[in-house]
């Protein structure tokens, strides 16, 4: 079993998306791949995705998947783009539809179906796809949403936002679905992997005293090192700590604008009768 993969960093979202395949055969899948969106002007582009795509080509890959390890509310999945570019399955953990209900409840979408139908495959813990001659394994491990999941192909373990470098620490728990306990529980669970299990992370966000972007560790070191929930840290202590520093957290600067997309599996919203797309913005008055 020979797998591989290339990481591309999206600096302005701090977003790391893997393109990994299967050597032997070729056959290939993207984890939490990017669009390219500018606030000011509303502008989507896809730079960052074609350059995974030119990637791709360049080596003879076959994109069957892309895996969503979760609804992201930090950048707008480039899952679709990829989708429509390749004929890849777009892939999310099966409890999708919590957060789908919750998020189109709040922008009344009314084209989106809480039942995870806008994705290509909802996938369970334990459940396995092929790609090639190796297996992507399935672990559901909620607490940031309740739909996150981590993927294991041959000795990594592709985590999302669940856990960060062991100087960052671990994901926020705040959002709607989310939970510090859960969190601490589907943390343990990646820890108890091999100590030599090779653990990539979907964000690197430079903490005081590095200026050097990661995003690759291990288990041995998340378990010595992270500064969360290293060995000795209880769920109470956990808990504890995790959600006092949710409280400090302001939210996403591009969660509106990421989940309108995001839980239509990377899809613009509708047009209107005149053909245009519009994301929309709630207000909130105080």
């Amino acid at each position: 079993m020979s797998v591989h993969h290339q990481a591309f960093f999206h600096q302005p979202t701090s977003t790391v998306t893997f393109l990994v395949w299967d050597e032997a055969s070729k056959v290939a899948a993207v984890v939490d791949p990017a669009l390219d969106y500018a606030p000011a002007s509303a502008t989507i582009s896809t730079g960052s995705a074609d350059a995974i795509l030119r990637a791709a080509a360049d080596r003879g890959l076959d994109i069957r998947y892309v895996l969503e390890t979760h609804a992201h509310a930090d950048h707008l999945s480039a899952a679709e783009h990829l989708r429509l570019k390749t004929g890849a399955t777009v892939v999310i953990g099966s409890h999708i539809g919590q957060v789908q209900s919750h998020f189109a409840a709040l922008f009344e979408a009314d084209d989106v179906k809480p039942d995870g139908s806008a994705f290509g495959r909802l996938v369970a813990d334990g459940d396995a796809l092929p790609l090639g001659e190796t297996t992507i394994r399935v672990m559901h491990t909620p607490g940031h949403t309740a739909a996150c999941v981590t993927y294991l192909i041959g000795d990594r373990a592709y985590v999302g936002d669940t856990l960060f470098m062991p100087d960052y620490g671990t994901a926020r728990t705040d959002f709607p679905g989310g939970d510090a306990a859960s969190l601490y529980r589907s943390i343990r669970r990646i820890l108890d992997l091999p100590p030599g299990t090779r653990l990539f992370v979907g964000h690197d966000y430079l903490p005081e005293g590095r200026s050097t972007y990661a995003w690759e560790t291990t288990v041995a070191e998340q378990r010595a090192r992270n500064i969360h929930v290293h060995d000795g840290v209880s769920e109470e202590a956990f808990v504890a700590l995790r959600q006092a520093r949710d409280a400090t957290l302001a939210p996403p600067a591009l969660i509106l604008p990421s989940l309108q997309v995001n839980i239509r599996a990377g899809a613009l919203p509708p047009p209107s009768d005149a053909g245009r797309v519009f994301l929309k913005l709630p207000v909130t008055t105080a």
